[in-house]
């Protein structure tokens, strides 16, 4: 394999300093030698949890989408349920508290979906990302700094949300995008043993 597709990293660290660090997140500020020698500095957003979305599916091909304020970009989000996994923990845990927390379902059936890397210019943050099926309602129980709103659409519908702009949550794209081709796909396997 050529080394510009290796896993061994073209840049030399000469110091990283830690400008700020809290529960979630650590700043980490770095100073380089960049791939082609010269001095730099690569400023890092070092997560402290996983993130986990949830793609709910009832046996009518409804899911359901949370919405909320979200603070960093001081715009309201449609999203799929997600939420935070602490480093080391499991995955799939995570998800179903989530969805429980979040939108108040239960599921029989779990399938990952798939795994993200959300930002990886300047974050290391990874995503974990699961179908939950055969679901049973019951109440929510939201985090007191959640504002949640539930809406339960048509697969369909979020799809054309993702198309038209109305979901940019990039778990939540990712997770209806790929979830459409699989769909389409398990769709036109049963067309053709008709």
């Amino acid at each position: 394999m050529p080394d510009s597709l290796s896993d061994k990293s073209p840049w030399t660290i000469l110091d990283t300093t830690i400008p700020y660090d809290n529960p979630w997140i650590q700043i980490q500020h770095n100073e380089v030698l960049t791939p082609s020698g010269s001095s730099g500095i690569y400023g890092v957003v070092h997560f402290k949890n996983y993130a986990i979305g949830i793609l709910p599916l009832d046996q009518d091909l409804n899911t359901y989408l949370v919405g909320q304020y979200r603070f960093p970009l001081k715009q309201y989000s449609w999203e799929i349920p997600a939420g935070g996994c602490p480093t080391g923990t499991d995955a799939l845990a995570t998800a179903k508290r989530e969805l429980k927390e979040e939108v108040g379902l239960t599921a029989k059936k779990w399938t990952p979906l798939m795994t993200m890397h959300l930002s990886n210019c300047v974050a290391d943050e990874v995503s974990h990302i699961f179908i939950a099926q055969d679901l049973t309602e019951g109440e929510s129980e939201p985090e007191d700094t959640e504002e949640l709103v539930i809406k339960k659409v048509p697969f369909q519908k979020a799809y054309e949300m993702v198309l038209n702009g109305e979901i940019t949550d990039s778990i939540s794209v990712g997770a209806i995008l790929k979830a459409k081709v699989l769909l389409d796909k398990e769709a036109e396997g049963r067309g053709r043993g008709a």
